[in-house]
């Protein structure tokens, strides 16, 4: 039988398509997990910055954490990761190398941002500023039956960032987007004092600027919209980081700008949750693409 040119060369292109998929899968399957060193040559890093964002540590995330969004350790022990993911009212938690996670259901469907633990409770953020709080108690669960969800802590907007900060019982949340942030050309942060029963206070509101972030950048071509952040433990500092603009700003602890770093596309696929253990590693969670799952990115803190 006879074959022609365009049939031979459509047939190599889904091969190969398939063979990239198939690595993929292979990569999600891997007991360890993805541990090989990802290398980029345009992280814009400098040299007293404390982390390599050039040269991560890459765990690649089971089939359910495709869409892995907030991230979190409790009492900074990276030997389990707890994680949300954008659609599901799941919590998730599993080693870096595991190929499963076990998951405990909080909610029904929805739009859920980010997870932070204090005072031995989970909040969980989602995008429209509804917090839902449980006890880690609630874990051995398979769905939490003590949630406690509160409305209207927060003015209307769009949130992404949820981030505790347990020496001084208190958790932040910001802003992603909204008409009085962009008026402002700055994201609003509100803290909150968290009680020993997980209630919520409001204790202060705060202000990223906008303009702070451009001068530190050099370029003012798209609006700061940040999707994450946490309290470096040992500098007292702000990691705040921008999926849409792929950028990691650190602030002081008033969320006062001191210095910007580029991220590279090509490592950072879709940057949503961010955390630091307790020996001051920095973790970085992309959701997946195309040809790529989604993973979890350990820098480890220079010596």
């Amino acid at each position: 039988m006879k074959y022609n040119k365009t049939f031979l060369a459509s047939s190599f292109l889904i091969a190969t398509a398939f063979f990239s998929v198939s690595c993929v899968n292979g990569n999600r399957d891997d007991k360890k997990g993805d541990t090989t060193e990802a290398t980029s040559t345009n992280a814009a890093a400098k040299p007293d910055f404390p982390y390599d964002l050039a040269n991560p540590v890459k765990y690649n995330m089971p089939h359910n954490l495709f869409e892995i969004s907030g991230i979190v350790f409790h009492n900074g022990d990276p030997k389990e990761v707890f994680a949300i993911q954008d659609e599901d009212g799941d919590l998730f938690h599993l080693g870096l190398g595991d190929k499963e996670s076990k998951f405990t259901k909080f909610g029904g469907k929805g739009d859920y941002e980010d997870v932070t633990i204090i005072k031995n409770y989970f909040i969980v953020l989602k995008s429209n500023g509804e917090l839902h709080t449980f006890p880690i108690s609630e874990l051995s669960k398979p769905e939490a039956t003590n949630v406690t969800k509160t409305k209207d802590l927060v003015p209307k907007a769009e949130y992404e960032g949820l981030a505790a900060d347990e020496k001084n019982n208190m958790i932040y949340v910001l802003t992603k987007d909204s008409k009085p942030d962009s008026k402002a050309k700055a994201s609003s942060i509100y803290g909150f004092k968290v009680g020993d029963d997980g209630s919520l206070t409001a204790a202060g509101e705060f202000s990223l600027s906008h303009k702070e972030i451009e001068k530190a950048s050099g370029s003012s071509k798209s609006r700061f919209r940040p999707s994450a952040l946490a309290k470096n433990p040992k500098t007292n500092e702000w990691y705040v980081l921008s999926s849409v603009n792929k950028l990691l700003v650190i602030t002081d602890a008033d969320f006062k700008v001191k210095a910007i770093q580029a991220l590279d596309p090509g490592l950072f696929n879709q940057p949503e949750g961010i955390a630091f253990d307790r020996d001051n590693n920095l973790y970085i969670s992309n959701e997946g693409g195309t040809l790529a799952a989604g993973n979890i990115l350990l820098f480890k803190v220079k010596k």
